[in-house]
């Protein structure tokens, strides 16, 4: 997924404030609500994307649902829209929990799969490979897609394990072609 430099830098702004105040603990967890919320309320989101609600009734809807937040969060959010940048808000809020899991040694895992798999079955795959430290913290999405026929895709950061059949079946393919 791509993210954009406008994401980026209001985050780095984010963690360089918070680490100066000593709230990154509590602003982490108010941004891990704010993509949750993001992601499930499409509602909202249509309501940021529209252009012809003005920034002043935008903050106040916005002040409205995140009014349990600190107050760095919420002054966060309000600039964010004061700027019109309210269509970046959950990538900001995402590149902040990126940055620090990373600044903690968090390894962000993504398991692809053709069919959903019990738990045992991910850890025996997170154990096989040299890629995921075994002492470290790590967060874990699991995702199904069918296209890849069986087996697994595992990328951990930025370093990948292709084990699925439809990878397979197309290097065949392509050894057949050469021959």
């Amino acid at each position: 997924m791509l993210t954009s430099k406008v994401a980026k830098r209001y985050a780095q702004g984010l963690l360089d404030f918070t680490n100066e105040s000593g709230q990154t603990d509590a602003v982490f967890s108010e941004m891990k609500d704010v993509v949750k919320i993001m992601s499930e309320s499409a509602d909202l989101n249509k309501f940021f994307l529209t252009p012809y609600i003005d920034a002043n009734k935008k903050t106040e809807v916005a002040s409205e649902i995140f009014k349990s937040f600190s107050l760095v969060s919420q002054n966060l959010i309000k600039l964010i829209i004061k700027h019109g940048r309210e269509n970046q808000l959950k990538n900001v809020a995402q590149q902040f929990i990126n940055k620090v899991e990373d600044i903690k040694g968090v390894q962000r895992i993504t398991l692809t799969t053709a069919t959903q798999i019990s738990n045992e079955n991910i850890e025996q795959i997170l154990r096989s490979t040299d890629l995921v430290n075994q002492n470290a913290q790590f967060d874990l999405e699991v995702n199904v897609n069918p296209a890849i026929l069986g087996g697994y895709i595992l990328r951990v950061g930025d370093q990948q394990v292709d084990a699925s059949v439809k990878s397979k079946l197309n290097k065949i393919k392509k050894d057949f072609q050469l021959n």
